[in-house]
């Protein structure tokens, strides 16, 4: 009777944790013809022109790019070298460090979560994670120990915050000021990747005592607040971060090769990460961070932040998803109401002005972004990784664009404008 009764309660617990089928069936990202969806083959050519010459001229070492139309492949080529020491030549199925491309799929996590009704987006933080309770804003600052003085916030960090990083939390060794720079490293914080034995909930809990840049709503400062709210999915749904995303958004979506920590059998496809030194391309390194991280050391800290390393097409199939408001080879990750919350101006004036606004997982473009050219059309949603890949997409048009390499430094590299520039100037119905 105890074995039958065990037996129904991991039932319910799959049913409950699975993503549900959809009444859409769009089909998985497979090849097509570009004339057939819209594109021209000779303006794709100049594309494929572009990043080779870049590669001649010493302004990356490799790279892959792709293009989807109407849920076709259209374009997925691989350039250049993936190695400097071996001469290795990139694949299109090379693993590349996706950093901050993490923060839409961790968002797109907490929105799984939200649609369950486990909480809403105004609720305090501190309600999940009571380390975050008594919010504090930086007084004082003293140079010579870094220490300070804080003086309570006006209101508490939500979650909605935490996802358009109006927290006023700070990012450590990467942020803008360098008072947060200090105060971050004395506390111990792990702020992009590790090798070290750390989890995300113990840094967190550290985070969770410094002061902030500014009370919650009040400004947009980049943060580690999707590193917060990879833990706080723990908390929500009981189980680690890194299980919560195979089994609620790569397994049900076929991202086999997205992963933290890369399984042995992937190791030999992730690309060295390269800088420019004397004219050659050498491998970047180690510096507070090892860039071994995916396939080496303690593989305990799930930065829902920076921590994932995908292929373009693995991205490109999140993207899809997107574009389909919710759904992709019938089944459902999130309903198209909550895609189009996603995609809504969620930080009010604060990007007035600008081209455009921060949604819940990604910036989006607005009419004057449309306007200004190269940008895609309003409502074109994009991101990109601190080891130089970017992405966008284009409900309207239906298209996605991916580029991802592997660089640190300055090495006059323009392929990223260039490439999204030219994708819309190559559509051709």
């Amino acid at each position: 009777m105890n074995q039958s009764l065990t037996l129904v309660l991991l039932l319910l617990i799959s049913i409950v944790s699975a993503q549900t089928k959809s009444i859409n069936n769009s089909n998985p990202l497979l090849p097509g013809q570009a004339v057939e969806e819209g594109m021209s083959a000779e303006r794709l050519d100049r594309i494929d022109h572009m990043l080779k010459s870049a590669i001649d001229l010493g302004q990356i070492p490799g790279a892959v790019a792709l293009i989807v139309r109407n849920g076709k492949i259209i374009f997925h080529n691989a350039y250049g070298m993936a190695d400097n020491a071996t001469g290795s030549e990139m694949q299109k199925d090379a693993i590349f460090r996706i950093a901050s491309q993490t923060k839409a799929i961790t968002s797109t996590a907490v929105m799984i979560l939200w649609e369950e009704g486990k909480f809403q987006l105004d609720d305090p933080v501190s309600k999940y994670i009571p380390a975050f309770k008594e919010a504090q804003i930086l007084d004082s600052f003293n140079e010579t120990d870094s220490t300070y003085t804080s003086k309570p916030a006006e209101n508490q960090i939500t979650i909605r915050h935490l996802i358009t990083h109006t927290s006023g939390l700070g990012y450590g060794v990467i942020d803008g000021d360098e008072r947060f720079k200090k105060i971050y490293a004395k506390a111990g914080i792990t702020d992009l990747f590790t090798t070290e034995d750390i989890s995300i909930e113990q840094s967190v809990k550290k985070l969770a005592k410094l002061p902030l840049h500014h009370n919650p709503g009040e400004k947009f400062t980049y943060s580690e607040g999707l590193d917060v709210l990879g833990y706080f999915i723990e908390v929500v749904s009981g189980m680690p971060f890194d299980t919560f995303l195979r089994k609620r958004i790569f397994d049900p979506l076929q991202m086999n090769d997205t992963w933290f920590y890369l399984p042995d059998d992937r190791h030999k496809r992730l690309v060295i990460v390269q800088e420019k030194k004397a004219e050659q391309w050498t491998r970047f390194p180690v510096t507070f961070y090892d860039t071994d991280y995916p396939i080496k050391g303690a593989k305990r800290f799930f930065s829902g932040g920076a921590g994932l390393s995908s292929t373009a097409k693995d991205y490109g199939t999140f993207l899809q998803m997107y574009l389909n408001m919710g759904e992709l080879n019938g089944v459902r990750i999130l309903s198209r109401t909550t895609v189009q919350s996603i995609m809504g101006n969620q930080i009010g004036n604060i990007w007035a002005g600008g081209p455009k606004h921060h949604g819940l997982a990604f910036a989006v473009v607005n009419k004057h972004g449309q306007d200004l050219g190269g940008e895609g059309s309003e409502g074109t949603f994009d991101w990109g990784g601190y080891f130089n890949t970017q992405y966008f997409a284009d409900p309207k048009e239906q298209i996605i664009g991916v580029l991802m390499k592997q660089t640190q430094g300055n090495t006059g590299d323009q392929t990223g404008w260039k490439f999204r520039q030219m994708v819309f100037a190559a559509i051709d119905d």
